[in-house]
C-alpha cells in the first residue's frame, strides 16, 4: 500500500484545494501506483474523477526587463513523455504552478490528456516527450492567457502582450482554473440535495392535509 508520506507538494496542495472548494465531494488516494494520484467521488462514492498531478516550480527570471516578464504571472517547465501521456488511465491531467516566493495562490490547468496530447503533436510533431512551458500572462487589456509557451522567440512573446495568441493550439486559456468536471460532480449532490428536500416537503403538505 502507498504510505501517506510519499505524498508530493503537487498531490497535497491539489487535494487541500479540492477539499476546501468542494467540500460535497470525497477525496481518495489510490494504494497502488497506477498514474492516477487522486480519485475524486461523491458523497455515495459512485461518480468518479481521476486525477494525474503534475507539479512545476516558478521558472521566471528575478528581475522582469520588458513587457513581457512584467505580465508573466507564472512559468513553468515540465518534461512529459508521449507514451504515458497517451496510455494514462486519469480522466485529467493537473498542471499546479507555484510561486517560489509563495506571493500567489497556487494556479491549475486541468485538461484531459487525449486533448493536452492532440495540441502537443500539433505544436512539436510526434515526439517521444515534449518540453511543456505552461505559462500564465496578464496582457495589456488586463485579460488573463495560458499557454505552452515553448519554442516562442522574443517578438512572439512580446506580441503575446498586444494581440494575445493567435495560434490556437497554443491557447490553454480554457483549461486555466477549468474544475468542470468537479463542478458537475458537486452540482449532481447539490441537485440530490434539493429533490431530497422537495420530497420532504411535498410529503409534509400531504400530512398536513390528511390532519386538518
Amino acid at each position: 500500500m502507498r504510505p501517506l508520506f510519499t505524498v508530493h507538494a503537487g498531490e497535497f496542495i491539489v487535494g487541500e484545494f479540492i477539499e476546501q472548494t468542494f467540500r460535497n465531494l470525497n477525496v481518495w488516494l489510490p494504494s497502488k501506483d497506477t498514474g492516477i494520484d487522486f480519485l475524486v467521488t461523491d458523497k455515495k462514492n459512485k461518480s468518479t474523477v481521476s486525477l494525474q498531478v503534475k507539479l512545476s516550480r516558478d521558472y521566471r527570471q528575478p528581475e522582469a526587463v520588458d513587457d513581457f516578464q512584467q505580465g508573466l504571472v507564472a512559468a513553468g517547465w515540465l518534461t512529459l513523455s508521449h507514451e504515458k501521456i497517451e496510455k494514462s488511465q486519469a480522466n485529467y491531467w493537473v498542471f499546479v504552478l507555484v510561486s517560489n516566493e509563495r506571493k500567489w495562490t497556487p494556479h491549475f490547468i486541468v485538461i484531459k490528456p487525449v486533448d493536452l496530447l492532440a495540441r502537443l503533436r500539433r505544436i512539436h510533431g510526434n515526439k517521444r516527450s515534449y518540453h511543456f512551458y505552461p505559462w500564465i500572462i496578464n496582457t495589456n487589456d488586463n485579460s488573463r492567457i495560458a499557454l505552452q509557451g515553448r519554442g516562442l522567440n522574443a517578438n512572439e512573446r512580446l506580441s503575446l502582450m498586444r494581440d494575445g495568441i493567435k495560434d490556437e493550439d497554443r491557447n490553454f486559456t480554457t483549461f486555466l482554473e477549468n474544475w468542470s468536471a468537479l463542478e458537475k460532480l458537486n452540482k449532481i449532490i447539490l441537485g440530490l440535495q434539493s429533490y431530497k428536500v422537495a420530497v420532504l416537503c411535498r410529503s409534509e403538505t400531504r400530512l398536513l392535509h390528511l390532519l386538518f
